[in-house]
């Protein structure tokens, strides 16, 4: 394998690892607390409102956006390691 294959794949692999755990939060963030842990986090009230509810709604779509933020600096960070650019 030459060096250019290597980096391609060393590139491809550290970008599945990313969204790999990125995907994996994502999952235990919407279905896990927001369905799994809910009757749990009723118990807790923010607002007047159950924790288990607000998440369900407001907070998977809060850390939704916040992964998508974290993926984008990942992301440029990793393109810059292998010297990847968008032309």
């Amino acid at each position: 394998m030459n060096k250019e294959k290597i980096n391609k794949y060393s590139y491809w692999k550290a970008n599945l690892k990313i969204v790999s755990i990125l995907l994996s939060i994502w999952f235990i963030s919407s279905f896990g607390v927001g369905i799994i842990f809910s009757d749990f986090l009723d118990k807790i009230k923010i607002g007047g409102f159950e924790l288990g509810f607000w998440f369900a709604q407001q907070g998977s779509i809060i850390i939704f956006v916040l992964l998508i933020v974290i993926y984008c600096f990942l992301m440029n960070r990793l393109d810059k390691k292998f010297e990847v650019s968008e032309d």
